[in-house]
Order: C-alpha cells, then structure tokens, then sequence
C-alpha cells in the first residue's frame, strides 16, 4: 500500500455513520415536507420491493443489510400502514412472502422524486466524473468489507 496521509476526521465521519445520518435525516425532512408518511429505513425496504416484489423477510433484510429484529418491525409497520402484506409461502409455509400492496405501489413515483431530489441536494456542486469516481471507491471499498456468505448465519 502506498504511503498517503489518512484524514482522520473523514474516516471518523465515515465509520460512524455521520455522513448516512445526514442523508437520512435530511430524506425524513424531505418525505415529510411531501406528505409522504413514511421513514428512510422504511424506504429501503419499499425500494427493494419496488424492485422485487413477493420476496422473504430473510432477503429484504440480506439487501438492506437490517438484522432479523429491525426487519420484522419495519414490515410490521409497513404493513399496518397498509403498504405491503404478508403471504404464506406455497413452498414452505413457515416462510412469509412479502407482497407490495397497491398503495405501496403507488408510492413509488412520489417517493422517487422526493430520494431523488435528496441525492440531488447531497451531491450538489459534484461534476458527473466525480459522482462517478466517488460510485467506484465507494463499492470497492464496500467489496472489501463484505462477509463471505458462509459466514452470514
């Protein structure tokens, strides 16, 4: 490895979360400000869904990597708001599927827009090249921090 000087701070900001927090608290404050009732966590779950609808708890938690507890009660709540529902599996009835309901659906475009324009704001002043820089590191460097799939149980 190179010889570089490590910003401390940055590394700090990072590791704790700092920067994440910032955006999730400024994506509350823009859901919010449109009247949409739903949580950044929330969204993530929704954003899997929308992509991939009637999937298990197991891998809504697998893509945004929640523990087993923080999922449960995010779908619980979802589903209490009326914007996904439980199935049983077909295969394996001990499994749940987890299905959008149609105003979970109809969420998404609005939702969307509100994210998008969160982005917009957290990326402001960054030219397309940098985005595109910044996309790379930061998948490499989550590629070096992921656990190998045997050791996720």
């Amino acid at each position: 490895m190179e010889d570089f000087m490590l910003d401390y701070e940055l590394v700090f900001a990072v590791i704790s979360g700092k920067v994440s927090s910032a955006i999730n608290r400024r994506m509350y404050r823009d859901l919010r400000n449109a009247g949409l009732d739903i949580t950044p966590e929330q969204w993530s779950v929704l954003m899997f869904l929308w992509q991939q609808d009637g999937v298990t708890q197991r891998e809504i938690a697998d893509a945004t990597y929640k523990d087993k507890p923080s999922i449960t009660r995010l779908i619980d709540n979802l589903e209490r708001q009326g914007l996904l529902y439980r199935k049983q599996d077909n295969v394996d009835r001990r499994t749940n599927k987890i299905f959008l309901t149609q105003a979970g659906q109809d969420l998404h475009k609005s939702a969307r827009v509100v994210t998008l324009g969160t982005m917009q704001t957290a990326l402001n002043g960054l030219n397309k090249q940098e985005i595109e820089q910044a996309q790379y590191l930061l998948k490499k460097v989550f590629s070096n921090i992921q656990e190998p799939e045997s050791s996720k149980e």
